[in-house]
């Protein structure tokens, strides 16, 4: 894409759901390796504004590129890449957030960083929650953990919500869900624990695939034991990114799976309220 073609592209998207590719490829590399070292720069998918499921309140929601997971029910394969993010700079980034900063203050919501997994840009998202923590405006991060090793006590404290995407408990069901290990995830959730940071546990509901009950009684009852879990959220599977699988070449195994009914929603719900947590 074409430096002027990119300065057309709003920052601002529709949804989450929007397709963006290639947004980035014109980026040296010294550039993107230079940006991931300092945080001058990040690669955002978009902004959505408005958004009452991404933390407390209506928040404001910044979507990364770049993921290290490579999730069968992801619905946004294109934020895998990122080259198909728009390089953004951080007083850019910055000045979006400002835009809106009063309005979400009034409302009770706040800034919440997503993905892609935003851990995968951690200085860019580090140095731009502390603006956004400046503003006086509530944080959250959307993240799968993996590599929440790469932020310092300090750093987590300019976090006011971790939302964790937990994807599965046992190493095997991670690997099949996911085809990456655990293991760091896990001690993620145990450092959060130990530092008493607000969490909130993300599940989502797959026939077929992840609507086993022993493992969600697993993922339900380890996230109790941590005593900082505020809310789990079990979120149903859809075939919104279906066609974004189908315009990427990617291989999608779950093509033909129906969304769970229900019945299999409330039981899932149950199984998370069994372990002592706050679930819908």
């Amino acid at each position: 894409m074409t430096t002027e073609a990119l300065a057309q592209t709003p920052l601002e998207a529709k949804s989450p759901f929007e397709m963006r590719v290639h947004l980035g490829d014109e980026v040296p590399e010294t550039d993107v390796k230079s940006a991931l070292k300092t945080g001058d720069m990040g690669f955002l998918h978009s902004f959505t504004t408005g958004s009452f499921v991404d933390g407390p309140g209506i928040r404001l929601v910044a979507w990364t590129t770049a993921c290290m997971f490579r999730c069968q029910y992801c619905h946004n394969p294109d934020t895998w890449t990122l080259s198909n993010g728009i390089p953004v700079t951080l007083e850019k980034a910055v000045d979006e957030v400002r835009k809106y900063a009063d309005g979400l203050k009034r409302m009770g919501g706040g800034f919440t960083l997503s993905g892609g997994e935003p851990l995968m840009q951690d200085r860019f998202a580090v140095r731009l929650f502390g603006a956004v923590q400046d503003m006086g405006v509530h944080t959250a991060i959307e993240t799968n953990g993996y590599f929440g090793e790469r932020l310092s006590d300090e750093e987590l404290g300019l976090i006011d919500l971790v939302i964790l995407d937990m994807k599965a408990h046992s190493l095997d069901q991670h690997k099949i869900v996911t085809g990456i290990g655990n293991a760091d995830v896990l001690e993620f959730c145990d450092r959060l624990a130990s530092l008493r940071r607000p969490m909130w546990l993300r599940y989502v509901l797959v026939p077929g695939l992840t609507d086993l009950p022993e493992e969600m009684a697993a993922v339900a009852q380890f996230g109790a034991s941590l005593g900082v879990v505020e809310r789990a959220e079990i979120l149903p599977f859809h075939q919104l990114g279906k066609y974004k699988w189908e315009r990427l070449g990617l291989n999608y195994k779950l093509a033909a799976t129906d969304p769970p009914t229900n019945e299999s929603i409330a039981t899932a719900v149950a199984i998370f309220r069994e372990a002592g947590l706050k679930a819908d």
